[in-house]
């Protein structure tokens, strides 16, 4: 390295001074004409050989003295342009050019080289910048980071990694992937969730997998996210939801149950009995059995919010499906909307309970206002969306439209929506409601064209 850094350095040295005997040579080839006649006259005229010995002498030096002088004007600008821009290249921003006044063109390149020289600075300075706050924000980050080389050596490792692998990072830096218990890892999926068990914790994991190059070379970035803790958390947080409705509703049976009970206990208690004593306790006893059928209800509604299976996946035409939706509603005509002719891959069963809610709701917000109610179907990218449209009021409490056992219609269990928003997500799509801008609720169901994956020859279908 060192053997072939100096035969550059030499090669590079003696192509320099073949240029400034170049510059040196036309100097003196400049000059020589004028030099020849001077000296012709000079020895043709009348002068002594004293006088035209001295003057030869003169016009010699004059001559060769004037060629280095040009030599020195041309040839040190551009060493010092040259060391000026090989410190720049090697980083070395100290440098600057003095001379760069007048609009001469060597000023205006000197002018020129400046401003690079200003311009590269700025930027290898807001690149530290950014390279110490990125540094900065991946040692702080409560999420383990490790980067591997085309080897599978490890070349970067953040203190949640260190903590992770219970060692320092001196430790850590060059052993392998595999030595590290970190090659499961490295493989399969670019993103998944498992259950590991590190040296320094054990729980559940999300873990990302992503390549870059560094100096032209390939890497893997390794992310490892601790769900454990979160997971907890929002596990709690549904205890919490669940029993606050299970607690509301079982009190809104339990209570009037109870409180009927003690009345007909007291009322068997009497003597001697109202005349009417057995009409009070049928209705107390009718009170408890509506009560509990309500309960039950409930239950049973829970019940199947938690028990949903999984979709079956196949080709489903989306127009027969709408179809099909629109003329199982006999309270009113729905109008379907009609749209492109599309396929999807999906759960036909469960995308018609879905939409079949959507279109229950639609119809029953238009039962006092007596307005229309639309479905159709669009193609959006690599998906198609869905809609069902009404006339009614429109939403007032959109906030609440998911939580389970939020209704506002008599007799209403709060799961509809729930129910819906589930199927769509099985299928790797979406549900939303929100008020159109001409009046009423729109619901818009986005599935994509290959919702489960299960089929991967099936592609849309344009017939």
């Amino acid at each position: 390295m060192g053997s072939a850094q100096g035969d550059h350095t030499g090669r590079r040295g003696r192509r320099a001074r073949r240029f400034d005997l170049q510059i040196l040579l036309s100097a003196l080839v400049v000059g020589l004409p004028g030099v020849l006649v001077t000296l012709l006259l000079l020895w043709l005229g009348d002068y002594t050989g004293k006088t035209r010995w001295t003057l030869t002498l003169l016009v010699g030096l004059a001559w060769i003295g004037l060629a280095f002088v040009l030599r020195r004007r041309v040839v040190h600008p551009l060493y010092a342009l040259a060391n000026l821009l090989e410190a720049i290249r090697i980083g070395d921003y100290s440098l600057r050019a003095r001379r760069a006044v007048g609009d001469d063109a060597l000023a205006q390149v000197l002018r020129e080289v400046n401003a690079l020289r200003d311009h590269l600075w700025r930027d290898r300075l807001g690149a530290r910048e950014a390279t110490a706050l990125l540094e900065r924000v991946v040692e702080e980050i409560e999420v383990a980071v490790f980067a591997f080389d085309a080897e599978g050596r490890l070349r970067l490792v953040n203190r949640a990694g260190e903590r992770l692998l219970d060692r320092s990072a001196e430790r850590l830096l060059g052993r392998t992937a595999a030595g590290l218990g970190l090659a499961e890892l490295l493989a399969g999926d670019a993103y998944r969730i498992v259950e590991l068990a590190f040296p320094g914790a054990e729980g559940r994991w999300a873990v990302r997998r992503r390549t870059f190059r560094q100096d032209g070379r390939p890497h893997r970035l390794l992310v490892v996210a601790d769900l454990s803790r979160t997971l907890r958390e929002e596990e709690r947080q549904a205890w919490r939801r669940l029993i606050r409705v299970l607690g509301h509703e079982l009190n809104n049976s339990l209570a009037p149950i109870k409180s009927m009970s003690g009345t007909l206990a007291t009322l068997l208690e009497r003597r001697p009995r109202p005349e009417d004593w057995e009409d009070d306790m049928r209705q107390g006893l009718d009170v408890i059995c509506n009560r509990s059928e309500a309960l039950a209800r409930f239950l049973a509604a829970y019940s199947r919010l938690a028990r949903l299976p999984p979709p079956s996946f196949s080709p489903t035409r989306v127009a027969d499906l709408v179809r099909r939706v629109a003329a199982l509603e006999t309270r009113r005509e729905v109008e379907v909307v009609p749209g492109p002719e599309l396929t999807v891959v999906a759960d036909a069963d469960q995308l018609e309970q879905l939409l079949i809610n959507l279109v229950r709701n639609a119809v029953d917000a238009t039962r006092e206002t007596g307005g229309r109610v639309w479905v159709g179907w669009r193609y959006a990218l690599d998906a198609v969306e869905l809609w069902v449209r009404d006339e009614g009021p429109g939403l007032s409490n959109p906030d609440n439209l998911f939580v389970p056992f939020y209704t506002t219609k008599p007799g209403g269990t709060g799961i509809g929506l729930v129910l819906c928003r589930q199927i769509a997500e099985a299928h790797g799509g979406s549900l939303v409601l929100a008020n159109h801008p001409e009046g009423g609720c729109e619901a818009r169901l986005r599935l994509p064209f290959l919702a489960g994956g299960a089929l991967p020859g099936v592609r849309q279908a344009l017939y």
